[in-house]
C-alpha cells in the first residue's frame, strides 16, 4: 500500500534540518570544455581551445551535496588530496552549507578524480571525447585511518543518521566500517549503505541501497525475474542483519523489502524524457535517509526518494535536487 500524498508532504518537511553524516569516497568530477579549432599536425587528433573548467561533487561528495540542497544539516567525512580536485570538492560543498571539517587533506594520495574532456564547435554539438581517471590503489595509512575514525566517532553524538557511500576506493576501511556501525547501533543512529562492489561486508547496517545490477553482481547470479530479485534482496537483508533493502530498477522504479516480510513496489514517478542517470542513486540515498531520520516511515521515505531521483535524472550530468523542487513535484502529483 502506497503512502498518501499527505504522508509524502509531511515527509518533505522531515528533511529540513535533519543532521546527517556522510562518509565515503569523495570524487571530483572535473569537466574541461574546449572548442574544436583544427586537426593537430603532430597526430590525427583534435586541437581544442580551452574554454573553461569546472569541478562537480561526485561519489560520496554528491550524496552530501544532495542532502544539503534537500535541506539537511550535513557533515562530510572522507579523504582529499592536496590538489585542485580536492579544493574544488571542498569549495562546492562549503557553498552548499556542508560542514567539511571531516574532510582530511593529505599529500599521501591524490583526490579521486574523473576528468572529462568535452569538445564542441560553433556548428557542432558538444560531446565527451575522453575521460581520465585518477586515484590511489594503496590502502589508507594507519595514521589517516585512525584520525578519520576518531573524528567520525566523535561526530556521532551530533547527528541523526549516517550514510556510507562506498565506491570501492578504500576510504571505508574494515576497521572504520565495523566500529562505526557498532557505535551507530549502540546509539540508535539509523544507517544506510550504498556500495558499488562490497555491500555484503557491511554487517550491522540498517538499510541497504543497491541497483539491480549491483545486487546481481554481489551474489554472482542472474536476477531476471522479480522473484529472483526478491530472493537476493531478502538474502542480503538477513545476511547483514538489516531492516530493509531498497533496490532501484531504472525505468521499472524501485522495490523496498523489509525484514518483517513487507514488500513494496514503487513505479517511476514521472515517465517524461530521462536525460542523464548520473548520480541519481546518490539523490535517492540522500532523500531516503533524511526522510527516515526525520520521522517518515520506510515506505514514505522510499517514495520520496523515488520522486527526488526522478527529478535528478531529467538534469544533465551529476546533479542535485532542491527541497523546493521536491515540494513542487509532490504538490504536482497530488493533482
Amino acid at each position: 500500500m502506497a503512502a498518501s500524498i499527505n504522508d509524502l508532504a509531511s515527509a518533505v518537511g522531515c528533511l529540513k534540518g535533519t543532521r546527517v553524516l556522510v562518509l565515503g569516497d569523495m570524487v571530483a568530477d572535473i569537466y574541461l570544455d574546449g572548442r574544436i579549432s583544427r586537426i593537430s599536425r603532430e597526430a590525427p587528433v583534435l586541437v581544442l581551445e580551452e574554454m573553461g573548467e569546472r569541478v562537480v561533487a561526485g561519489g560520496a561528495a554528491n550524496v552530501a551535496h544532495n542532502a544539503a540542497t534537500l535541506g539537511g544539516a550535513v557533515c562530510a567525512f572522507g579523504i582529499l588530496g592536496k590538489d585542485a580536485g580536492g579544493a574544488g570538492i571542498a569549495a562546492v560543498l562549503s557553498r552548499a552549507g556542508v560542514d567539511t571539517a571531516g574532510l582530511l587533506a593529505t599529500s599521501e594520495r591524490p583526490t579521486i578524480s574523473k576528468t572529462r574532456v568535452i569538445a564542441g564547435g560553433r556548428a557542432t554539438v558538444s560531446q565527451q571525447i575522453v575521460r581520465i581517471d585518477k586515484e590511489s590503489r594503496e590502502p589508507l595509512s594507519s595514521v589517516l585511518a585512525e584520525e578519520l575514525e576518531e573524528r567520525l566517532l566523535t561526530a556521532l553524538a551530533h547527528v541523526d543518521a549516517v550514510v556510507l557511500s562506498d565506491y570501492g576506493s578504500g576510504t571505508i576501511t574494515q576497521g572504520i566500517r565495523e566500529r562505526l556501525l557498532a557505535a551507530c547501533r549502540e546509539r540508535g543512529v539509523p544507517t544506510i549503505v550504498d556500495s558499488r562492489y562490497g555491500v555484503r561486508s557491511f554487517s550491522g547496517v540498517d538499510y541497504v541501497k543497491q541497483n539491480d545490477a549491483e545486487l546481481a553482481a554481489a551474489f554472482e547470479r542472474h536476477l531476471d525475474t522479480e522473484e529472483a530479485l526478491e530472493e537476493a534482496a531478502r538474502e542480503l537483508v538477513a545476511e547483514l542483519g538489516a531492516k530493509g533493502a531498497l533496490i532501484t530498477r531504472g525505468e521499472k522504479g524501485m522495490m523496498l523489502f523489509l525484514a518483517d516480510g513487507a514488500r513494496h513496489e514503487i513505479p517511476v514517478s514521472d515517465k517524461s524524457e530521462v536525460y542523464d542517470v548520473s548520480g541519481a542513486g546518490d539523490t535517492c540515498v540522500a532523500a531516503f535517509i533524511l526522510a527516515l531520520a526525520g520521522g517518515a516511515s520506510p515506505l514514505a521515505a522510499t517514495q520520496l526518494s523515488n520522486i527526488a531521483s526522478g527529478i535528478a535524472v531529467r538534469k544533465f550530468g551529476t546533479a542535485t535536487v532542491s527541497a523546493a523542487e521536491l515540494t513542487r513535484k509532490v504538490r504536482e502529483l497530488s493533482g
